[in-house]
């Protein structure tokens, strides 16, 4: 028998075999665990879920004792549920083609439950197969509740969990833990109200907010290249540093979402979350330990050092805009108001750029420039940290003609890695200088590829670590900078500045930045 489990688990194991155990990863497997998700036919589940899911077992890092119980609207059984599913893998996984035996294994612990989520007879079903999953599959009565629904049934799910008394562990030793997905609410109140809605039934300490970015590898490499190597910390100031650049650049439109992006816009769907968590692993300060707690006092504190946006520094210092038609990759492509479910005189913004000030010790007086749009030539998503020129040149203006300031690049996607650029002599008899990059790529430093997003999030729920989760004073810290300038944009109800298709923007984002005597980086 395996230390830790009673003999009714190892037979329910024994019924089919399972190949996700193996005692070389024992100490880093997630416990065990059924994994409800709520909205399992959704594009979420098919694309990132299901996949993550297969690579985690592939890499040994499920138990045995493991499960996932799919949560839907549509009627169909446990067979048409794992078959589904396989396709979605197959067509998804970065691990191709499937290995079908651990893709076996892991299938026949697959099951769903189709329902109506605002019905609490529903929630009855659920806690009937839990039960009966915990007896054949010996998960040991712990949940992961994973909301991959529309943020509008975020509320009502948690309610009716806690009503159907879902919000606790199938057994006294045992947890319920609660992942949701972005959106986080609307605005600043929506996400208190949110957050307080939650704390009825979950604790914090049981609540993970996802936030995909914070899973990628070289948002983790962030860190660690600043915390391990004492070269970087000491110039990772005001004093050194010029300026930040951060870009976060998608090629495609909206994919078939033009109703709930039109509803969204690009300020809400990215630069509230994505690229403020981003620019808190940037900026935080050291902590003092790398675990979730400390990290996450370190990510609070730099978002909450944001300077307030006034409706005349709003004015200012952003530029919307919105796609037009154009050309991506020597294809046409129509305008965002031509898109499917796009209001034809919709004034959401697909493109934002901003400038941004972090009021503390650090990083006082260094301006922040941020930008996301869609429809832009390339998919890409980098921050650049941009050091101050030397304060001597000896070298006549002639030797150094086009050199760039030197800059470390952190590449988050595609190709993650860090790029370091600075000046070097050019071969020859004569002096001249130049810029030139020196660079570490994943692939080519390792010979292997990180985990996807996901993989790593879901590992790290099922393990009960949060430091890649928002935290709520976190999310509250981001919605009270975000709030003032939404309602800033909507007060002064101007249209956003058109861009073509397939161009880095508007005009008036470089506009934006070329006041200071800067340039958006060439990408």
């Amino acid at each position: 028998m395996i230390e830790g489990t009673t003999r009714e688990q190892e037979q329910a194991a024994a019924v089919v075999p399972n190949l996700l155990r193996d005692t070389e990863y024992t100490a880093r497997v997630a416990p065990p665990c059924v994994v409800v998700i709520f909205g399992a036919m959704g594009d979420l589940t098919h694309r990132k879920l299901a996949p993550a899911l297969y690579n985690l077992a592939l890499a040994n890092l499920l138990p045995a004792e493991y499960a996932v119980l799919g949560v839907g609207r549509q009627e169909i059984d446990d067979q048409e549920f794992r078959k589904q599913l396989r396709a979605a893998t197959t067509t998804y996984s970065r691990n191709t083609p499937l290995e079908a035996p651990i893709w076996d294994s892991l299938a026949s612990r697959l099951f769903y439950l189709a329902g109506d989520l605002g019905e609490l007879s529903t929630y009855d079903q659920i806690r009937t197969r839990l039960d009966e999953i915990d007896r054949t599959c010996g998960t040991a009565g712990n949940r992961l509740y994973y909301l991959a629904t529309p943020p509008s049934l975020f509320a009502p799910i948690v309610r009716s969990l806690g009503a159907a008394g879902l919000n606790v562990g199938g057994r006294l030793d045992a947890f319920a833990r609660l992942c949701i997905e972005k959106p986080f609410g609307w605005n600043l109140s929506s996400a208190r109200a949110l957050n307080k809605q939650i704390w009825e039934y979950f604790p914090e300490n049981e609540v993970f907010r996802i936030d995909h970015y914070l899973g990628k590898e070289t948002a983790l490499n962030t860190m660690a290249f600043r915390f391990a190597n004492r070269l970087w910390e000491p110039v990772w100031n005001d004093r050194h540093v010029e300026l930040v650049q951060m870009t976060m650049a998608e090629s495609i439109g909206v994919e078939g979402r033009g109703k709930f992006y039109d509803a969204v816009g690009a300020f809400r769907d990215v630069v509230e979350n994505h690229m403020l968590q981003l620019l808190a692993l940037t900026g935080m300060e050291p902590p003092v330990t790398f675990d979730a707690s400390a990290v996450r006092d370190e990510r609070a504190k730099l978002l909450k050092a944001l300077r307030p946006m006034t409706p005349p520094v709003v004015a200012r210092e952003t530029v919307r805009g919105q796609y037009g038609p154009g050309w991506i990759g020597g294809e046409a492509v129509p305008g965002y108001r031509s898109e499917p479910g796009v209001a034809p005189h919709s004034l959401t913004e697909t493109f934002v750029a901003l400038r941004l000030f972090v009021d503390n010790w650090r990083w006082a007086g260094v301006p922040i420039y941020l930008r996301h749009g869609k429809r832009l030539p390339r998919r890409l998503t980098e921050i650049a940290v941009q050091f101050k020129p030397a304060p001597h040149l000896p070298f006549a203006p002639t030797m150094t003609e086009g050199l760039a300031p030197d800059t470390i690049v952190l590449r988050i996607q595609p190709d993650e890695g860090i790029t370091l650029q600075f000046g070097a002599k050019v071969p020859g008899t004569r002096m001249a200088i130049r810029t030139v990059n020196m660079d570490f790529l994943y692939g080519t430093t390792f010979f292997t590829e990180p985990p996807e997003a996901y993989e790593r999030l879901l590992l790290y729920a099922l393990q009960g670590d949060p430091m890649l989760f928002r935290r709520a004073d976190e999310v509250e810290a981001s919605w009270g900078w975000a709030t003032p300038i939404l309602e800033a944009w909507q007060e002064a109800g101007e249209p956003p500045h058109p861009y073509p298709a397939g161009t880095w923007g508007p005009p008036e984002a470089n506009a934006l930045i070329e006041r200071d005597g800067h340039h958006w980086r060439r990408l």
